[in-house]
């Protein structure tokens, strides 16, 4: 048995295909996992990391504020698509898993060519143009939002599954991450990032937030600045001898997780579902470009049922942070409440859910249909 895992770009994209192979290698190590990727993305490290096989094709995604840049887009992902359909016919995987990213949807197109079962997992609320296409003619879409049903014209492939997140994640222990980072016991920490590849404006805003807080609230922080930014915020951090751990990325992010108090993050889909499997209380500050406004939709699953606080990125600054980081840190039982909300958005068997569809389809047999009781449930 043979799976293909296709997708790439960010983190959002390249975890869900981990945590799923890595249910596959505890639960059905008979199986054998190839990754499909580019060599822009994440994936190029992460996936070999996890101890995966990758095969590369050519990608690239279409820059929504760069249309002149279009053509050479789609003449990459025209070259892609011929190497993922030479991949796809050399590996001849039994079912093909697309996770999202611009690397996915060549691949998703070669396994249809090729007759053989496409799954795709949808980790926002609003899915990309891209998944809402090759949902038309997948075998099976698992969603991870209740809320993205109503985007896709196609119904009858559809499954709520929820996020799939990787095992490690809820290893973390507080005293062992507080060790890992240098930071004190006792002392209330907070970790900020801007996902995989950082965010300039939290880093802005987290920085002087720490001005503001210094001397007044007792706290720590991590901060995750991604590498465009880490020399100038650790320079920074140490000239004013601000209270941070600053790090252009954490691998071991697990720990940062399990020390903090208090998380300030974009509201991409993987991030939630991390921090919903910690039940770490959260300030989200959504991605303002992101496609069709998702992020502000997936904060505002979350915002509205007590599990999590929202800024705008248009509303923050390092004033507003310090002002909602001081409220939160003030006030434990909102926090002890934010943290029992967020753990209900948790699925902790989603994983363990694609892998048995893509194990039904493999052998030609689908998975029955989710009941609509079930689905809200889910939701």
């Amino acid at each position: 048995m043979k799976v293909v895992i296709a997708g790439g770009g960010t983190g959002g994209h390249v975890y869900p295909g981990i945590a799923v192979a890595e249910e596959i290698r505890n639960t059905r190590p008979s199986w054998e996992v190839l990754f499909i990727g580019s060599r822009r993305g994440l994936e190029v490290q992460a996936v070999p990391e996890a101890g995966f096989r990758i095969r590369y094709i050519l990608a690239r995604g279409f820059p929504r504020r760069a249309w002149w840049r279009w053509p050479m887009a789609l003449l990459t992902n025209i070259l892609g698509f011929v190497q993922a359909m030479w991949v796809v016919g050399a590996e001849r995987p039994d079912v093909v898993l697309g996770t999202g990213g611009y690397v996915s949807a060549p691949v998703a197109l070669a396994a249809v060519v090729h007759r053989r079962p496409l799954l795709l997992q949808e980790q926002n609320s609003i899915p990309g143009i891209a998944n809402r296409w090759l949902a038309r003619i997948a075998s099976e879409v698992h969603l991870s939002f209740i809320e993205a049903r109503t985007y896709f014209k196609r119904k009858d492939n559809l499954k709520v599954s929820g996020n799939p997140v990787r095992a490690h994640i809820l290893s973390g222990d507080r005293a062992t991450g507080l060790k890992e980072f240098g930071l004190l016991a006792g002392k209330p920490t907070v970790f900020v990032f801007g996902g995989s590849r950082g965010a300039h404006r939290i880093n802005e805003a987290a920085l002087e937030a720490m001005r503001r807080l210094k001397g007044r609230v007792d706290v720590q922080f991590i901060l995750q600045t991604g590498r465009e930014d880490f020399e100038w915020a650790r320079n920074l951090v140490e000239i004013e001898q601000l209270p941070a751990r600053v790090m252009p990325f954490i691998r071991r992010i697990h720990m940062a997780y399990a020390a903090a108090d208090l998380v300030v993050c974009r509201s991409g889909a993987m991030t939630l579902a991390e921090i919903a499997a910690c039940g770490t209380p959260a300030i989200l500050v959504p991605y303002p470009y992101a496609a069709h406004n998702h992020q502000v939709v997936n904060a505002g699953n979350l915002v509205d049922r007590g599990a999590a606080a929202m800024i705008l990125d248009r509303e923050l600054s390092g004033e507003r942070l310090a002002q909602e980081i001081a409220h939160w840190l003030s006030d434990r039982q909102a926090l002890s409440r934010m943290s029992a909300n967020s753990r209900t958005f948790t699925r902790p068997d989603a994983a363990g859910k694609i892998v048995l569809s893509l194990e039904r389809w493999s052998t030609g047999r689908p998975a029955p249909p989710v009941e609509p009781e079930d689905d809200e449930e889910s939701g």
